[in-house]
């Protein structure tokens, strides 16, 4: 009995030290097969768990979705390993917002992506706004520089030529000829205000997550390619091999088929890498 006491003790003592000596615990290795996403409210999540997840799972991974309801807790959970990954933003927010907090994230890929588009309850045609018409839009920098430069494009306003229009903010707009009122909001609160304002610029995801159908849009976005939606990471684990696996995924032909079968992602506009790789087949 006492030989019998010895050896288990010897065992604990050898199994709680491999604990201390070999690099990385086996907590760890269990969590390296664990990839948590933060998300936004809209269709990513959905992309995920439809085109994402069960790729990974093939690989052995057990992946789960953490949602957040603006654009500032994503970036910040990822930072603080509080997830692994998350799929909500655009490369130019990315850089914005981890220069504006400090953080050290990186692109790892682009997926289809929903635009912005202009909403109305009330009208129909850009033509029918009237003088003194109110406009919301996203009042994050970046986003309110893309809105701003939409609505530059679909001729409403003109902003000043001087300045990089990447950071235009409403100071920088030159001519407003119909006298529009631009009132910047959170991007999550945007679909709410379409009762009572003549025009909404709404991003992709917030209109899909409000149950607005992205065909019912005045006018759609075409996206620049930097303005895909882009699965991002801690910088330090952009050469980890969950991160490679994420890309591999992504690039695969079980992506490309689960969103080319989807009513919604199919319709979305594709990264410049996926229209090389599979053609551009997106519905319009």
């Amino acid at each position: 009995m006492k030989k019998y006491i010895k050896q288990t003790a010897t065992a604990a003592i050898l199994l709680s030290l491999a604990f201390f000596l070999i690099p990385g615990s086996l907590a760890a290795s269990q969590n390296d097969k664990e990839i948590s996403f933060g998300i936004a409210p809209g269709p990513y999540g959905d992309l995920i768990n439809q085109a994402i997840k069960p790729g990974l799972e093939e690989k052995g991974y057990t992946v789960s979705l953490v949602q957040f309801q603006d654009y500032v807790q994503p970036d910040l959970a990822l930072a603080n390993k509080e997830t692994r990954a998350n799929l909500f933003q655009h490369v130019p927010y990315l850089t914005q917002f981890s220069k504006d907090h400090n953080l050290n994230l990186s692109s790892v890929i682009s997926v289809p992506t929903a635009g912005l588009g202009i909403y109305s309850h009330k009208i129909k045609s850009l033509s029918e706004l009237k003088k003194g018409d109110e406009v919301t839009i996203a009042n994050d920098p970046t986003n309110l520089a893309r809105a701003l430069r939409f609505l530059q494009k679909v001729g409403l306003i003109k902003i000043n030529p001087n300045i990089d229009a990447a950071k235009a903010s409403e100071k920088d707009i030159t001519e407003n000829p119909i006298g529009l009122v631009i009132t910047p909001l959170d991007a999550a609160q945007i679909p709410r205000t379409l009762d009572t304002v003549a025009i909404a610029v709404i991003n992709g995801n917030y209109a899909i997550a409000a149950g607005i159908k992205l065909s019912s849009a005045i006018v759609l976005e075409k996206l620049d390619d930097n303005l895909k939606i882009v699965v991002a990471v801690r910088s330090d684990d952009q050469n980890q091999q969950f991160v490679k696996d994420i890309k591999e995924v992504v690039e695969s032909e079980g992506f490309h088929k689960a969103i080319e079968n989807s009513d919604l992602f199919s319709s979305f506009q594709k990264p410049d890498w996926y229209v090389a790789k599979w053609g551009n087949s997106t519905k319009n």
